[in-house]
């Protein structure tokens, strides 16, 4: 129900994704007349498709606190409460995110050994896949929360194949008597766990090469970085489509060199790496952005039906169980 754009584009999404993946079955949480004036009066409802009606909404603007002390008939609230109650494998939502994070620790609950979820998500790069945490979740990070993040983006990063992730911290060099104090003592922290493949400090230009797998900051930091690279990739993008159409000559140019124009605005598009994950958490919930359109929100589902067959959460909990 929220979202910039409203329920318009999750219903849009589900209704290809569910048609794309024929094991997914999807509950739509929200004010349920609502939801029906926006499927086509011609067609019915997908057999895989179920409304649940909410009556109250958590608005993008309200304040966190407030939504989990007053919102208990909101769409975030009971969507979340259906996964608690193992109604559901996952719970998506393009809501407040400080409300999503503050609802879902209240009924979901964190690993015993989690003081704090982590936002994570994955980052265009040139080769590979690379996950950045924490995203906004944390603004200030003790040099505990830092460790417990380089352990979940880990795991995560192993679901992808990758055996022996590659794990740095994000600082302002690379040198190891560069940064804060909390930055040296979460490095140490690293060093010392064998779980963890840590190889050092990286620069935010080294984000986007694929040299680490998983980088890790607080998340004050991290969404300066990811807001940063949404923006950078949409001036890329937008810069090339101008400056095709400035000139007859260029619009002449562009036709021979349209299918690498398509590659790049593909590589680039910020929809396509859609859905982050609240990492910590003991079941999947997955934040999408505020601004996603049907696509974008689409990518964010199929991050939840991803994580929810590699079992992410119960891998989590193996790693922080088996020291």
């Amino acid at each position: 129900m929220s979202g910039d754009l409203g329920p318009r584009v999750a219903i849009s999404a589900s209704q290809k994704f569910v048609a794309q993946f024929p094991d997914v079955e999807l509950s739509l949480v929200g004010n349920e007349a609502q939801l029906r004036s926006f499927f086509p009066k011609s067609k019915k409802l997908h057999e895989r498709i179920t409304l649940i009606h909410a009556a109250d909404v958590v608005g993008m603007s309200d304040d966190p606190l407030l939504a989990l002390r007053q919102k208990k008939d909101s769409s975030m609230w009971v969507a979340l409460d259906i996964l608690r109650n193992d109604g559901a494998d996952a719970c998506v939502s393009a809501g407040n995110t400080g409300a999503l994070l503050a609802i879902a620790k209240f009924l979901i609950k964190t690993f015993p050994t989690i003081e704090r979820p982590a936002i994570c998500k994955s980052m265009p790069v040139d080769v590979g896949t690379t996950y950045l945490l924490d995203l906004g979740a944390n603004i200030n990070c003790p040099p505990e929360h830092l460790h417990q993040f380089a352990l979940m983006g880990s795991v995560l990063a192993r679901v992808s194949s990758n055996e022996a992730p590659r794990v740095a911290l994000l600082n302002i060099g690379t040198e190891h008597q560069k940064g804060t104090d909390v930055l040296k003592l979460a490095q140490s922290l690293l060093q010392h766990d064998e779980r963890i493949n840590y190889v050092g400090f990286v620069e935010a230009n080294s984000i986007f090469t694929g040299m680490v797998d998983v980088i890790v900051c607080d998340g004050f930091h991290g969404n300066i970085a990811l807001k940063a690279s949404e923006g950078t990739a949409r001036f890329i993008t937008d810069k090339i489509s101008k400056i095709v159409k400035q000139n007859f000559f260029n619009k002449m140019l562009s036709l021979l060199m349209l299918p690498l124009l398509k590659r790049v605005q593909r590589e680039l598009d910020p929809s396509t790496f859609n859905g982050a994950s609240f990492l910590g958490l003991q079941k999947t919930v997955i934040k999408s952005h505020g601004g996603a359109d049907a696509k974008a929100f689409m990518h964010a589902l199929i991050v939840a039906r991803e994580q929810v067959i590699q079992q992410v959460p119960a891998r989590i909990q193996y790693l922080l169980t088996h020291h």
